[in-house]
């Protein structure tokens, strides 16, 4: 009989209360409170994984599981509640640092194009709207650039959030209207900065004014534009405002775009990566499950 033994890690399953829990060894990360709060705000106890530990000495050690601990007991408000361990006896506290340091660098992250699409399967509204949103502009939600190809998925889901469903149909029709599908026109800084004019002018930043003045410039032209200005979306939107309002007789004013600025932190994230890099960043823990420690 074949012995398959080194393939099956020695380990039993048990209940743990966390109180009787150890997590503060120097190899770990450092809590993060912000990602405790925001996890546990949406707390599902079908994504709690099971935490791994290592008993030395009697004593339980997390290796592996010391943000989902705090989060199960921040939601059950006592340290009396037990979650499931994986429990590995004989670890020293080298073989432990080595397993942390090895499993988080061997750990593929989900890609939010594969969230987005686990979100659709599972017939989540948001997620749903949004991609029959950009399906009516015959946009097509990938986890490729290409024409008429949306990947920035990140972008397209923190514009929805922050500010709505309406906000976010009027900056994907700019961007079709403007610059019919290319690209670059179809990138996180972009819709974000177009996000961003449309939020701070409102009706008072027209259409069709747009599409003349700022839609003749190719993304590319824009991109260089905003570079030179400022990082992230806001130097964008900055960009394609000094377009819109060349040769205008009644320009709209800069005023109200810098005092959406001061307001960033609570409206829409900054960033100055393009979609291709977002298409190679790991998703947030939070998103997708809430143990790695």
């Amino acid at each position: 009989m074949t012995d398959y033994s080194a393939f099956v890690p020695d380990v039993h399953f048990e209940k743990i209360p966390i109180k009787n829990l150890v997590s503060n060894q120097t190899y770990q990360r450092n809590l993060s409170i912000a990602h405790i709060q925001k996890t546990a705000e949406h707390f599902d106890v079908r994504q709690i994984n099971p935490v791994k530990v290592s008993r030395r000495d009697g004593v339980n050690y997390v290796f592996n599981g010391q943000h989902t601990i705090e989060i199960v007991a921040a939601v059950s408000g006592s340290r009396d509640t037990p979650v499931w361990c994986m429990v590995y006896d004989g670890m020293d506290y080298m073989e432990e640092a080595d397993t942390f340091a090895k499993q988080q660098k061997f750990v593929k992250p989900l890609m939010p194009y594969e969230i987005f699409m686990a979100n659709i399967e599972a017939g989540n509204d948001d997620q749903i709207l949004i991609k029959s949103l950009a399906e009516s502009y015959q946009l097509k939600i990938s986890s490729r650039k290409g024409p008429n190809c949306v990947c920035a998925i990140s972008a397209i889901e923190s514009i929805y959030h922050r500010y709505g469903l309406n906000t976010l149909d009027r900056t994907l029709r700019l961007c079709v209207a403007s610059w019919e599908g290319e690209p670059g026109s179809l990138t996180a800084n972009i819709m974000k900065g177009v996000a961003l004019l449309v939020t701070a002018f409102g009706d008072s930043l027209r259409d069709d004014l747009f599409q003349e003045k700022v839609g003749k410039f190719s993304s590319r032209e824009i991109t260089r534009s905003a570079r030179e200005r400022k990082m992230g979306s806001m130097g964008y939107a900055e960009a394609m405002l000094s377009l819109y309002n060349k040769k205008t007789r009644y320009p709209l004013r800069w005023t109200q775009l810098h005092e959406l600025q001061s307001q960033r932190a609570s409206i829409i994230e900054d960033t100055a990566v393009d979609e291709a890099d977002e298409l190679e960043k790991g998703t947030s823990s939070a998103q997708i499950k809430s143990n790695n420690s």
